[in-house]
C-alpha cells in the first residue's frame, strides 16, 4: 500500500522519537527504514548499521538528551522536521535543527539531510530560533 504524506510525517516523528527521545535507534531502523538508508550528515557515516552505532553512543555519552518538534512540512516524500533538541550534559545544551528525510512508496525512510546550529544567547530580535 502506498503511502501518504501525512503518513510519511507521522513515521519521521515516530522514527525520531524512537532513536532520539527513547534512545533505541535500532529499533527504530528496524520498523521506520527501508532497505536503503543514505546519509547526508556528515558526522554520521553511511548506512543502516552505521546510524545506529552513531546514536548508540550518543544515548551513553548524553544521557537526558531530547528533542521537541516545532514544526513539521511534508510535500511528495520528503518530510522536514524544524526540532528543538537539548543535549543536557553538553556545553552547547540547546540546538535548533531542520531534518529532512525522504521516503520509498511504501512509508519507509531511504535518505536524511540535517543542519543544526547553537542556539545563541543573543540575537538582533526578538524572534526566536523557534
Amino acid at each position: 500500500m502506498r503511502s501518504t504524506q501525512e503518513d510519511n510525517r507521522r513515521n519521521a516523528i515516530a522514527f525520531y522519537e524512537l532513536m532520539f527521545n527513547d534512545c533505541k535507534p535500532r529499533e527504530a531502523v528496524e520498523k521506520y527504514v527501508g532497505a536503503s538508508y543514505t546519509q547526508h550528515n556528515p558526522h554520521v557515516a553511511d548506512g543502516k548499521d552505521s546510524f545506529i552505532e552513531y546514536f548508540e553512543r550518543m544515548a551513553r555519552e548524553y544521557p537526558g538528551k531530547s528533542v521537541t518538534f516545532k514544526r513539521t512540512v511534508a510535500e511528495g516524500n520528503l518530510v522536514v522536521l524544524h526540532c528543538h533538541q537539548v543535549w543536557p550534559t553538553d556545553a552547547n545544551k540547546d540546538w535548533a535543527g531542520i531534518d529532512i528525510f525522504r521516503f520509498d512508496a511504501v512509508g519507509k525512510i531511504i535518505e536524511h539531510w540535517d543542519v543544526l546550529q547553537v542556539v545563541p544567547a543573543e540575537a538582533r530580535h526578538e524572534n526566536g530560533m523557534f
